[in-house]
């Protein structure tokens, strides 16, 4: 069922209050514009009939925004399904690496580098770790998150590891681990610290920043690092379903909003001090889109990335070690696939659940009156 309140009413109802105390790039001005449009007729859509019971429907078309927090559904069904036909038949372990939240106000200066740089320094890190503990090369697929529940900013990145690695030689080996872990965990945190921490000071000496930082560096470097490591999950196909759920989140989904007013928007919370609870808090309007802002990524930037055996060049090295497919596959459309997948027919009518819709016109696009953020700050500048 559709959800009551929606981040796109967020953004009619203070998206200009936002702009004029925050003053936003241009670039998250026109993400805000597109969440504002999604399935509106300012993007155009269709009018369809049922060939049963004749009543018509009209779609909107969607945006498309991996920000938006009504287009990710179909990505990550699809992401699930072509990871799963690429999984071997190994176990596979779940990392999360974070970072200190003192560390904050530096990842603001240039997010772009920094998330870049954690990812290197994930990489590198589990790298070094395949070659001294089992002599091999392993991989990685690794998904950043900015967030916190509360919407605060809190970058980690979700990893899945494989027990399996390539050797020197180039032979594939499978990993035989007894114990709960992969690696050692305190020792992934202290080889991480070292390696980021080394990596932000030499981007602010460049800056000429680091004696503005430097208590801070010194400050994070005395504190425990968190990196959390899961036990293996059931099967290559249970541990991909399971790393599918952290794929295309959005900082906050529509169904956690309860309730939009003049006051602000409130919403739901799991408080992970108190044995992960759900709560609600309220947020000012303009307070909400600042820290829904903060999740924006940098354009173009990849959040998921993929490493080692699991990247693209070393598919087909993994043959002998993936889980038995099919020989044959049927060609299937999109639309097919999103069925087989989901369950769910685009094409039945959603009245009479036997008819079969068929499209009688193209609506074009239009520039909706209530759709003018963009424009109004466009005339502004």
């Amino acid at each position: 069922m559709r959800p009551q309140f929606e981040v796109s009413q967020i953004i009619d109802r203070f998206g200009l209050q936002y702009i004029e105390q925050c003053q936003p790039n241009s670039f998250t001005l026109r993400t805000l514009d597109a969440l504002q449009k999604c399935r509106t007729s300012a993007l155009g859509g269709h009018k369809d009939v049922c060939d049963c019971c004749a009543k018509q429907r009209i779609s909107y078309n969607s945006c498309g925004n991996r920000h938006c927090p009504k287009c990710q559904s179909n990505k990550q069904a699809l992401w699930v399904d072509d990871r799963i036909s690429d999984a071997m038949d190994v176990k596979y372990f779940h990392l999360v690496f974070t970072v200190p939240q003192a560390l904050n106000q530096v990842c603001l200066l240039d997010s772009k580098w920094f998330y870049s740089n954690m990812f290197e320094c994930v990489w590198s890190v589990l790298q070094s770790f395949g070659y001294s503990h089992y002599g091999v090369e392993s991989g990685a697929i690794c998904v950043l998150h900015t967030w916190g529940q509360n919407l605060s900013l809190h970058p980690h990145i979700h990893c899945i590891v494989p027990s399996a690695g390539l050797t020197v030689k180039g032979n594939l080996k499978h990993i035989t681990k007894q114990g709960k872990y992969l690696y050692p965990v305190r020792m992934l945190s202290v080889v991480f610290r070292g390696k980021l921490l080394e990596k932000i000071k030499r981007q602010l000496k460049q800056g000429n920043q680091l004696v503005q930082y430097q208590s801070l560096l010194e400050e994070v470097w005395k504190k425990p690092w968190v990196v959390y490591c899961e036990p293996p999950l059931g099967n290559a196909q249970q541990i991909v379903k399971y790393l599918g759920q952290y794929t295309h989140r959005i900082a906050i989904s529509n169904q956690r909003i309860q309730n939009i007013d003049e006051s602000g928007i409130t919403f739901w919370y799991k408080d992970y001090k108190d044995n992960s609870k759900k709560k609600l808090t309220k947020l000012s309007g303009v307070e909400f889109l600042r820290r829904f802002c903060v999740h924006i990524l940098p354009s173009r930037f990849v959040k998921i990335r993929y490493y080692g055996i699991l990247s693209s060049k070393q598919k087909d090295q993994l043959r002998p070690l993936q889980a038995k497919k099919p020989e044959t596959k049927v060609k299937e459309t999109l639309q097919e696939r999103i069925l087989r997948i989901t369950g769910f027919d685009r094409y039945q009518c959603p009245y009479c659940k036997t008819g079969i819709m068929h499209t009688i016109e193209l609506l074009p696009r239009i520039r909706s009156p209530d759709n003018v953020l963009y424009q109004n700050i466009q005339l502004s500048i």
